[in-house]
């Protein structure tokens, strides 16, 4: 039985589908992600994840965003790390629930989400080949004390942010393509003139890119 809670849209293909899972950010749910799938290719298995705090009066976390006065605003590195591991673990459930290829599983997060899929694809990089990483960042701080590079040198990601987004300076996201060159890890990474969403040229983008790659 899964340890979270998701909605799921079949592939064209019974057996075999590339498998996309979907992690919504801060405050948001499975549903929202989601609203992509009509529009991505048909051969996928879309899997769309709840994250498992839940926030009142609405919404879901990966994992706490603190507001101190003293420190300032701050993530529960902890829970996340949790939250890394569910994933890790879900990503092994859906391969044995559905008729997907384990060895094609995308993750596609938007921000805390894409900090989640970061961490997951380099922490536990055998369980997934593509990475869309939406209006994220890599935080260093959840990932291995050593990252092998052979290890991920089959990695693909897609990283987008927008240039005016108040809730994750692009400054975060723009150290992501020298961490990844360091790993020699394929990736693009484009800036979009918005702020903290998906612009329409952001989304047809990674859409042609996906299409390269599952």
């Amino acid at each position: 039985m899964a340890d979270l809670h998701y909605i799921t849209r079949p592939s064209s293909l019974k057996e075999n589908a590339p498998l996309l899972i979907m992690c919504h950010g801060y405050g948001s749910d499975e549903n929202d992600l989601f609203s992509f799938a009509s529009e991505l290719p048909e051969e996928l298995f879309i899997i769309s994840l709840r994250a498992p705090h839940a926030m009142h009066p609405f919404g879901n976390a990966w994992y706490a965003i603190n507001f101190d006065a003293d420190k300032g605003k701050w993530s529960d590195d902890e829970q996340a790390r949790v939250s890394v591991d569910l994933i890790s673990g879900f990503i092994d459930y859906a391969c044995k629930t559905y008729p997907v290829n384990a060895d094609n599983v995308t993750l596609l997060g938007f921000s805390q989400g894409t900090i989640l899929s970061y961490a997951v694809a380099l922490s536990y990089p055998r369980k997934v080949k593509n990475i869309v990483a939406l209006s994220g960042y890599i935080n260093e701080d959840i990932l291995p004390d050593r990252i092998d590079d052979e290890d991920v040198l089959h990695l693909n990601f897609f990283c987008s942010h927008g240039t005016v987004d108040q809730v994750i300076p692009v400054e975060w996201a723009r150290k992501t393509p020298s961490f990844l060159d360091a790993l020699e890890i394929n990736h693009i990474y484009k800036e979009y003139p918005v702020g903290h969403g998906v612009a329409p040229q952001n989304f047809y983008d990674f859409k042609n890119w996906l299409r390269q790659y599952i």
